[in-house]
């Protein structure tokens, strides 16, 4: 996937599985480490990486299963973990450190077998509820970074048009292509190519680990569908410079049409 869902408009199910690659499970090289309550809970330079996608696991959680790391049991403080339940076979953990107390913090499965055989004794903590994860000296958002996913962005000079509900949103002839493991081609469109006169900014905020952080627009009086379908990265992480400041919008609800032709719909967690 490679996009950041927190806060968004993004949702699961069984009918957007099909796009998403299988369960892998491999040794990383880099340096992970995990805080809480400003100290470091989990650190290795052992970890097991853990890519999935799938919908939300944890209790109450509406972020999906996205790519990440597995600890050795040696090198987590599991001092600070009080055991939870057990729910579809995954054994979960509560944390607590310095008053601080987190449900469902950490989880590993509970009988692995077949592709999860080897996380056992290992440990993996909720992303989103640990203060900061790190690869080497970086602080890393959302996930895990999985080195068989690309990002590739290329300049074009095809004919780019957008539409919602016959409102003309944008039309360049200068747009950047992304192309994402996974995911839908993505349309990057100079500023001054697109109507903000129909748009107008979001509060929503989002984070990639491939690409950085996003801000967001919505089509002036488009209701649910209009909302957040637009997007630019004003300062991207330095692997993916190309794309500042330029403006994508979503494939999934809008009608784009590439040098005359209209782009089907792709269905995804953003439809």
């Amino acid at each position: 996937m490679g996009s950041g869902v927190k806060g968004d408009d993004a949702s699961w199910s069984e009918d957007v599985m099909d796009f998403a690659p299988p369960l892998r499970i491999e040794p990383s090289p880099r340096w992970v480490r995990a805080e809480l309550a400003g100290k470091t809970i989990a650190d290795s330079k052992r970890t097991l990486l853990h890519v999935t996608y799938g919908p939300p696991i944890r209790p109450g959680a509406r972020k999906p299963e996205l790519p990440g790391y597995f600890f050795p049991e040696d090198d987590v403080d599991t001092s600070i973990l009080s055991p939870a339940e057990i729910i579809d076979g995954r054994r979960w953990w509560h944390a607590e450190i310095d008053g601080v107390r987190v449900e469902f913090a950490a989880w590993t499965y509970d009988e692995p077998a077949g592709p999860s055989a080897a996380l056992a004794r290992h440990i993996t903590f909720d992303w989103d509820q640990m203060d900061a994860w790190y690869e080497e000296a970086e602080e890393v958002y959302e996930h895990a970074r999985d080195p068989q996913h690309r990002v590739d962005i290329l300049a074009s000079s095809r004919n780019v048009e957008v539409d919602f509900r016959g409102k003309h949103l944008a039309a360049s002839e200068r747009p950047y292509l992304l192309f994402e493991t996974t995911l839908p081609t993505r349309f990057y469109l100079p500023p001054d190519d697109v109507d903000f006169g129909l748009l107008e900014p979001s509060d929503l905020v989002t984070r990639c680990p491939y690409k950085g952080t996003a801000r967001y627009w919505s089509v002036v009086g488009g209701g649910s569908e209009g909302r957040n379908v637009a997007w630019s990265y004003p300062d991207p992480i330095p692997e993916n410079p190309r794309i500042r400041g330029l403006i994508a919008f979503y494939n999934e609800r809008l009608d784009i049409t590439v040098d005359g032709e209209l782009v089907d719909r792709p269905r995804t967690p953003w439809s």
